[in-house]
């Protein structure tokens, strides 16, 4: 039984992504950089085509300001490479301005012909503290003009920040003619989860234990409902999966095998939301972890010593991690966003290993709108659907 309503009319399949490390986050010993891995765009790119020709259904590409890749930049310059994958571009509200962001992403998505999604950041900018407040504000109000700007022919915009009175919002139309690409937004404060409940349509969480996740859930349902709207919930999560327990294991011993802690602790603190209240929640599991790291019997904490975000890992043989999905399904978690380190490396073993097991979708935008449910059928590395 579903902890909270899902929007996706097909509850048996669910979107499955892969992740792009385009903020030099990719290892074969966590901490310890190597030139092969980099954030390059062969590196990266190579990685998004390899995601489309497994039939992954989706790709977050992440946006940082120390290291790595502009995100726009770089999904623009993967659209003519990629056929099927839809890819989830993070935008950081307030970087660009909001009408030129809108009209940037409308023609993302033509490009795309509508395979574009949109990851919605709320975050301080370099050498700017802001208050929380604010910056959710902040990113309300830019969603909100977007939604004007894709939707409208003039833009009328009272806000605390932007003010636009009568203005044309020309021909920046996206390809998706419903309302825009699919927004996705995860956050933990009560503004980041009235602004979720309102205008987004994916709420994406951080792993932790399955009883935290389901009173999450429930809080950003309760926000939905108030807006007489219902949301689709989605979980980012590391993922380390073998033929056997004992070998997925190992692999997490070895991959933080040469991690110095100091290390660690730079790599986690270069990140603008290194003090954020959904980082403190990945560092608490961490405190609350047995002496392997382990929070619940497959679920690793060990990969957020040494980035900050996203920092546990699903650690399990092929039977055990297909049946963790299961519960999280269950739960009514309809989107996943896996990784692994190395990332081109993981993305192939589950591809192989999990992926043909799994019925995947893409997710719908509008309660109603029937998503695209496949048995899933894996393709070789050099085929084209």
């Amino acid at each position: 039984m579903s902890i909270v309503p899902i929007r996706s009319e097909h509850t048996t399949a669910a979107e499955i992504a892969w992740f792009a490390p385009l903020c030099s986050d990719d290892y074969h010993h966590l901490g310890v950089p190597e030139g092969s891995l980099r954030s390059s765009w062969e590196n990266t790119s190579n990685i998004i085509q390899t995601a489309d020709k497994l039939g992954y259904r989706n790709i977050l590409c992440p946006s940082s300001y120390q290291v790595g890749q502009d995100t726009l930049t770089f999904v623009a310059g993967n659209a003519p490479l990629t056929d099927n994958i839809n890819i989830l571009a993070a935008v950081r509200c307030g970087e660009m301005h909001p009408i030129m962001l809108a009209r940037t992403i409308a023609t993302l998505d033509h490009m795309m012909k509508g395979r574009l999604t949109v990851n919605i950041i709320s975050s301080d900018f370099p050498g700017q503290k802001e208050d929380s407040a604010f910056r959710y504000q902040r990113s309300r109000e830019v969603v909100e003009i977007l939604k004007q700007a894709w939707t409208q022919d003039e833009i009328n915009f009272q806000g605390e920040i932007y003010n636009f009175e009568n203005l044309p919002a020309g021909p920046a139309k996206p390809y998706q003619q419903n309302g825009g690409p699919l927004l996705y937004f995860g956050g933990y404060s009560p503004s980041a989860l009235d602004l979720c409940g309102e205008h987004c349509d994916v709420y994406l969480m951080w792993p932790e234990k399955q009883e935290a996740l389901a009173e999450r859930m429930k809080a950003v349902n309760e926000c939905a409902r108030s807006y007489g709207r219902v949301l689709d919930y989605g979980l980012r999560v590391h993922m380390i999966v073998r033929d056997t327990e004992a070998e997925a294991k190992e692999y997490a011993r070895e991959l933080v095998s040469k991690l110095d802690d100091e290390q660690g602790k730079l790599i986690r603190e270069r990140a603008l939301d290194s003090i954020s209240l959904g980082v403190s929640h990945q560092t608490k599991n961490r405190e609350l972890a047995d002496l392997e790291g382990y929070i619940e019997p497959h679920l690793w904490t060990g990969i957020g010593r040494a980035r900050s975000g996203c920092g546990a890992a699903l650690v399990g043989s092929t039977d055990q991690i297909l049946t963790q999905i299961e519960k999280y399904k269950k739960m009514g978690i309809r989107a996943f966003i896996f990784s692994g380190y190395p990332h081109l490396a993981e993305c192939e073993i589950f591809g192989k290993k999990v992926l043909p097991h799994l019925e995947t979708c893409s997710l719908p935008q509008l309660q109603g709108r029937v998503p695209t449910s496949i048995p899933h059928t894996p393709l070789g590395i050099g085929e084209r659907r």
